[in-house]
C-alpha cells in the first residue's frame, strides 16, 4: 500500500506554510489557554468565559461573506501577510496590558473582537489558499495536513501554557504568541509561484454574494453538510469556552490540568486528521460525517458527567477525533467539489457557520451553564447535536451514501 500521509509536503510552498504555521499555532493555543485563565481570574464567571469566546467569533458572523469575496478577488498570500501582522500586534498589546497590571475584562473582550475581525479575512484566505500551494491532486492531503498541524499545536500549545502559567504566570504566553507570528510571516514571504493565481474581473459585491449563495442553495449535498456544521458550532464546540470551569471547579486539576485536558482533545483530533491524510480519499463522506459526529456528541455527554480526570481525558480524545473527522471531511467535500471561481465564497459560508455561529452557541450554552450548571449545559448541547445528526441522516438517507 502506498504511504501517502505527507504527499502535500512535496510542494515547497506548502512545506513553508506547514512548518511556519505549526510554530505560529503553538503560540495561538498558548494564548487561548492563558486568555481563558485570565478571564476566569478577573471575573470568576462561566458567562464571561463564554462572552469573550463569543466576541472573538462574532465578527465572522457578520463579515465572513465579505471575507470570502475579498479572498476570491485578491492575492491570498498578500492578504495573509496583512492578517498575520495584525494578529501579532494584538497579541503583543494584550501581553503589555497584563505586564503592567492594568488589564480589565473589557480589554480582553475588545482585543478578542478585533482579532475576530482580522480572522474574518484571514480564515477564508487561508482555507482557499491551500489549492494554490498543492494543486487539485494533493488537495485533500493538504487539507488534512492543515488540520493535523492545527491539532498538533492544540496538543503542544496548551501543555506548554499549562506548565508556564503554573510556573511563571500568564504574561509570557501572550509574548510568546506574538513572537510566534514571525514564523508564518517569514514563510509567506519566502514563497514563490511560477505564475500568479488567475484573478477574475470584479463584479458588484452583492452580485458576487448572490452567486455564491445561489450555488449553495441549489446544491443539496453542500447545503446539508453546511447545516450539520452549523449545529456542531452552535451546540458542541462551545464546551471549549467552559473548559477552565471543568479544570478548576469540577475536576480540580488547576491550570496544568487544563492544559492536559485541552491537549487530550487535540491529540484525538490529530489522530483523526492524520487518518484522513493517510486515506488519500474518503468514500461515503456522508456516513463518515454521521458516525464521527455521533461519536463526538456521545463522548461529550459522557465527559460532562465525568468526575475522574483520566476518564475525562480519554473522552475528550474521542470528542477531538469525532469533531475533526466530521469537520475535515466536510471541508474536503467543499474544497474539491465547488468550482474554482466560487471556492472563496463557499468556504466563507462554511466558515460563517463553523466559526461565526460559535458566539451564538457560547452565549446559549454559557447562559444554560449560569442557571443549570456547566455539566448540564454541555450535556444538553451535545444531546441536541446527537438528535439532529440522527434526524438529518434518517430523513436524507442519500447523504449516507454520498
Amino acid at each position: 500500500m502506498k504511504f501517502n500521509t505527507f504527499t502535500a509536503l512535496r510542494h515547497r510552498n506548502f512545506r513553508l506554510f506547514f512548518f511556519g504555521q505549526a510554530l505560529s499555532l503553538v503560540g495561538t493555543w498558548m494564548q487561548s489557554v492563558a486568555q481563558g485563565w485570565l478571564v476566569l481570574g478577573l471575573t470568576n464567571s462561566a458567562f464571561y468565559l463564554s462572552l469573550v469566546q463569543a466576541m472573538g467569533s462574532l465578527p465572522i458572523l457578520f463579515l465572513s461573506l465579505l471575507g470570502g469575496v475579498v479572498a476570491d478577488r485578491v492575492a491570498k498570500r498578500n492578504l495573509l501577510l496583512v492578517t498575520q501582522a495584525l494578529s501579532m500586534l494584538l497579541a503583543l498589546l494584550l501581553g503589555i496590558l497584563v505586564s503592567f497590571g492594568v488589564v480589565r475584562v473589557w480589554h480582553v473582550v475588545a482585543i478578542a473582537t478585533m482579532l475576530g475581525v482580522v480572522n474574518t479575512f484571514d480564515v477564508p484566505g487561508r482555507q482557499s489558499f491551500i489549492v494554490e500551494m498543492v494543486g487539485k491532486e494533493d488537495l485533500m492531503n493538504g487539507i488534512a495536513l492543515n488540520s493535523a498541524v492545527f491539532n498538533g499545536a492544540r496538543i503542544v500549545g496548551p501543555a506548554i501554557a499549562g506548565l508556564l502559567i503554573a510556573a511563571a504566570g500568564i504574561t509570557a504566553c501572550f509574548y510568546i504568541n506574538a513572537a510566534s507570528y514571525i514564523a508564518i510571516i517569514a514563510a509567506l514571504s519566502m514563497m514563490r509561484f511560477e505564475r500568479p493565481a488567475e484573478r477574475r474581473d470584479a463584479a458588484p459585491l452583492l452580485k458576487d454574494l448572490k452567486e455564491g449563495l445561489s450555488y449553495i442553495r441549489h446544491t443539496p449535498s453542500v447545503s446539508s453538510f453546511i447545516f450539520m456544521v452549523a449545529v456542531t458550532s452552535l451546540f458542541a464546540i462551545p464546551y471549549i469556552a467552559l473548559m477552565p470551569v471543568f479544570a478548576r471547579d469540577i475536576l480540580h486539576v488547576g491550570a496544568k490540568g487544563l492544559g492536559i485536558l485541552m491537549g487530550s482533545a487535540g491529540a484525538g483530533a490529530l489522530v483523526g486528521a492524520l487518518s484522513l491524510a493517510s486515506a488519500g480519499s474518503v468514500k461515503r463522506r456522508g456516513l463518515t460525517t454521521f458516525v464521527a459526529g455521533s461519536v463526538s456528541a456521545a463522548a461529550l455527554i459522557a465527559f460532562s458527567f465525568s468526575r475522574t480526570p483520566m476518564l475525562s481525558n480519554v473522552l475528550l480524545g474521542m470528542v477531538g477525533w469525532g469533531m475533526i473527522t466530521q469537520l475535515a471531511t466536510v471541508n474536503t467535500l467543499l474544497q474539491t467539489d465547488v468550482p474554482d471561481e466560487l471556492r472563496g465564497r463557499v468556504m466563507s459560508l462554511y466558515i460563517l457557520v463553523f466559526l461565526g455561529f460559535i458566539p451564538i452557541g457560547n452565549l446559549i450554552v454559557g447562559t444554560i451553564a449560569h442557571f443549570m450548571g456547566t455539566p448540564y449545559a454541555v450535556a444538553i448541547g451535545a444531546s441536541v447535536c446527537l438528535v439532529t445528526y440522527t434526524l438529518l441522516f434518517t430523513t436524507k438517507k442519500e447523504l449516507l451514501l454520498s
